[in-house]
Parts: structure tokens; sequence; C-alpha cells
């Protein structure tokens, strides 16, 4: 039998010397926690589930980030919870919970430090992992800052995770409990993304959400407007309360301490329930915003809801074609995927005189479906007075993972896509087209090497159709036969015929 004794008191002014065995405490705590051990593989976790995936998105902070933010915690998670619990049952698994009694520090003390000793090796860790990522980013983004929210919350779940392994292995303190609260966890919030639906839903709160799930990662996400910290602030709120309710709960233990103590920890527990709770009603607050953003109106500062100034990147030519400097890569590819439609329109009476990217919009719709339009040129400098085609560049960038889009695809997506704009905006074109109007839009497509599809036919996924005419009709005729003139005859004949054309005076027989 071990002897136990009362715990030594600390002398009257001698609270330097409690700070000064406080830090040696920790020390020891960090050479000896079982997380230092599993950094080497947090790290490959991070490098394969996290690193790799954000870096195969073009180079915008608008992908990347969210990216990194979905798979980081869970790297981070089997290790840190699974160090935690192995930590939390270290006295028992050793057979020194009695001799521990005498210790100067109280349990719930001594709890704390190895607690923040498994906390601090995870936030290192994760530090370095992220910033290795954010640092690489920076340097090949072309435009924009870090967007730090993601970051933060990933920060924030730590001692969140750090605090349920630790509670798990001390108030349950077997050998079989350290796989089994990890595996737990890890599904827990892995599966926390499916069980969120239609844009409205308290499961928004877990940490590896980083914006409208209906939506994920895009590139017109955060680039013409600035990231909203409505979703991001409530998860640190939730975290924090978590870790807080967690570690109080601890201290409320009668073993944990004198009754001031525990009277602390009680406290301390009762906040962290409150905040945690506050937190997952305004997670089900959150709404989509016509911007891609989960908006929370009790977080929500109106000062973001202004778009982002920046000068558009434009290339040369006739009709110069101007995007937002985060594309300013995709410029060059762009530009020589619409020049075929530029060579057909460019210098025609109302034609537009360059076009300019807009910004997308969103909409939630039934099934968790989302609804994507076009805005404005939100932030552009020298757009106003500018005769603008209101359509933005596709959504599928060359190099993202899922679908795998080549930079030839990408250029047929834009010349169907913008093509098709800039031919309906010379011509005017709206819902209810005269059968000329539709034969000379047609025609003018078919010449600049877009592939036309008949109307009912499912057009191609990736965008690179336009909608064409019912073969074998007279409109279908027409338009081939316009399609087949010489660039110089069709041109001559729309400097022409413009007006009349617009006005729909024109019959599918007087088509040259």
């Amino acid at each position: 039998m071990i002897a136990t004794a009362p715990p030594v008191r600390q002398q009257p002014g001698s609270r330097t010397n409690a700070v000064l065995s406080g830090g040696r405490l920790l020390r020891l705590e960090l050479r000896h926690s079982a997380m230092l051990a599993m950094l080497p593989l947090t790290a490959v976790l991070f490098w394969f589930n996290a690193y790799r995936p954000s870096m195969a998105e073009p180079p915008l902070w608008s992908l990347r980030a969210p990216t990194m933010q979905h798979g980081a915690l869970l790297d981070f998670l089997l290790p840190v919870v699974g160090a935690a619990a192995w930590m939390g049952a270290r006295e028992h698994r050793r057979g020194v919970t009695d001799l521990a009694e005498i210790v100067a520090r109280a349990r719930w003390i001594r709890q704390l430090y190895a607690w923040a000793a498994v906390t601090g090796w995870a936030l290192a860790g994760y530090l370095v992992c992220v910033g290795v990522l954010y640092a690489v980013t920076a340097a090949q983004a072309p435009w924009g800052g870090p967007l730090w929210w993601p970051a933060v919350v990933g920060a924030a779940g730590l001692p969140a995770l750090a605090a349920v392994g630790f509670a798990a292995g001390s108030c349950f303190p077997s050998r079989f409990m350290t796989p089994l609260i990890s595996i737990g966890v890890f599904f827990l919030v892995g599966m926390s993304v499916n069980l969120t639906h239609g844009g409205t839903s308290f499961w928004q709160i877990s940490p590896i959400i980083a914006g409208a799930v209906d939506i994920g990662a895009d590139p017109g996400v955060a680039t013409f407007y600035p990231y909203l910290p409505d979703l991001p602030i409530a998860q640190v709120i939730f975290l924090a309360g978590l870790t807080a309710a967690i570690l109080g709960a601890l201290g409320c233990a009668v073993a944990s301490g004198g009754r001031a103590l525990r009277a602390t920890a009680a406290a301390i527990c009762l906040a962290g329930l409150v905040a945690a709770a506050t937190a997952i009603g305004f997670a089900g607050t959150a709404r989509l915003d016509r911007h891609g953003m989960m908006v929370i109106s009790a977080l929500h500062d109106a000062a973001n809801d202004q778009p982002i100034s920046y000068t558009p990147a434009c290339s040369k030519g006739t009709l110069p074609v101007c995007v937002n400097p985060a594309f300013a890569a995709y410029l060059p590819l762009v530009a020589s995927a619409l020049r075929p439609v530029v060579s057909q329109v460019a210098g025609l009476p109302g034609a537009p005189d360059r076009i300019l990217q807009a910004a997308p919009t969103f909409t939630q719709e039934p099934h968790d479906a989302i609804g994507v339009g076009v805005g404005g040129v939100a932030g552009a400098r020298y757009a106003r007075g500018l005769r603008v085609v209101g359509a933005g560049l596709p959504d599928q960038l060359p190099g993202e993972r899922q679908p795998d889009v080549t930079s030839a695809q990408y250029a047929s997506q834009v010349r169907a896509q913008v093509g098709d704009a800039v031919v309906g905006y010379l011509l005017r074109t709206g819902k209810h087209d005269s059968p000329a109007q539709e034969a000379v839009r047609a025609g003018l497509l078919k010449a600049a090497g877009v592939r036309l599809i008949p109307p009912g036919q499912r057009p191609d996924g990736l965008g690179r159709t336009a909608r064409g005419l019912v073969p074998g009709t007279a409109a279908y005729r027409s338009a081939m036969r316009f399609a087949a003139l010489p660039t110089a005859t069709r041109r001559a004949w729309l400097s022409t015929h413009l007006t009349a054309l617009r006005a729909g005076h024109i019959t599918l027989a007087q088509l040259p």
C-alpha cells in the first residue's frame, strides 16, 4: 500500500516560485508527450491528404485555403486524439495514481499541463505544415492575399480534439480507449459534411466545413467579394466553448482538487457549454448569399458586402479580354480561345469594345442544388461606360482534380460559353428571337469553331457546346450557308444589315 499525504501547500508570497515550477512541469510534459512522437506521421498525413490536393488546385486562395481546411484537421485528428487519450490514461496505466496525489499540484492542474503539452506540439506541427502550404501558394498566386480564417479554424480545432481525447483517456483509462475514441471522433467529424443539406443546418458548425457545402471550393467565391468570416467565427466560438466545457468538466470531480478549484472548473464548464450552444444556434441561421458565402446575421459585417476593388488584366487587340487579376495566368489561353469569335464581331456596329469577366452569383435551390448565374463586373476599375458582355469564365479551371480539365478543354469551354454571349450581345438576342437572328447567331458560332447541338439534346458536361438549330430546317440551312461565307462577306453584310436584323426585320430569305 502506497501511503498518501496531503498536497504540499505553497508558502505565501511564492507566486514567482509557482510560475517557475509550472514552467518546469510544462517542459517535462513537453519532453514526455506522446504527441511529439506522432508529429512525423502527422506530417505525412498532411502531405498526402491536405497538401497534395491543395496544390493540385489552381494557385487561387479561394481554392487552396478551403481545400486545406477540409483535409488538415482530419489529418491531425487521429494522432492528436490518440496521443491525448494515451496521455490522459498515463497515471492509471502506470499505476501511480496514488503516488501522484502527494505532489504539490492538484490533479486537475496536472491534467491541464499534460493536455497543454499535447496541444502545444499539435499546434507547432500544424503551423509548420500550414505555413509551408501558404508560403508556396503566396509565391504562386498572381493576386490576392492569404485567407487566414480557414487556418484559424483548424488551429482552434486542435485544442478541442486534444481535450476530447484527454477526457476519454482520463475517465476511461483503458488501452482500448485510445483507438476507440480516435476512430469514433474521426467518423463523427468526417461524416458531418454528409449531414449538412440545403445550406441551412446546425452541422455547419463542423470545423472541416469551409463554406457552402453544396458549392465547395469555387474560383468565383472570395475572389470578387471578401471572404466572409461569419461561419468561421461561429466555428471558433464553438471549438473554444467545447474545449472549455470538456476541460472544466474534468475539474469538477472530487479528486480533482479543492472546493474552490472545483467551483472554478464548474464555472469554466458552464461558460463553455453556453458558448458552444450559442455557436451552434448561430450556425443554424446561416444562409447562402449571392456571392457564394454563408451569412450569419448576428455575426455579419455589412462592410464585407462591398466588392474587392481591382484593376483588370487585359489582353491586347481590337477587342481586349479583361479578367480579374487572380486569373491573369489564364488570360493568354482565354484570349487565344476567343480569337476566332473576336475575328467575327470586332469592329461591327454595336459590338462590345471589350470583354470583361463578370462575378458569378449563387442561389440555393431545392434538393441541395445550386443555381449559378452571372452578375456585374464587381470591383473592376475602369469598367464604367464600357459595353460589357455579361459572361464569366467557366468555373472549371485547368489543374482542378474533379473533373480533370485540360487546357484544350478549357479553351473549348471559353469559346462556347463566352463566345455565345459575345454573339448574343452583338445581335441583341433574347428569349424570342426571329428565325433570321437564330440563323445568324448559329452561323457566326459555327464559323468561329463552336460545336453546336440541336435543341433537346443533352449538352456537353464541360460546357464545350452551344445551343444550335434543328438539322434539316430552313433556319439550319440558312445558318450553315451563312457560316460558309468568307469572313469579309459576312462582316460586310452584317455592317449593313445589323440594325434591321436586331429589330427583327430580316427574314431567312434575305440572308446571304
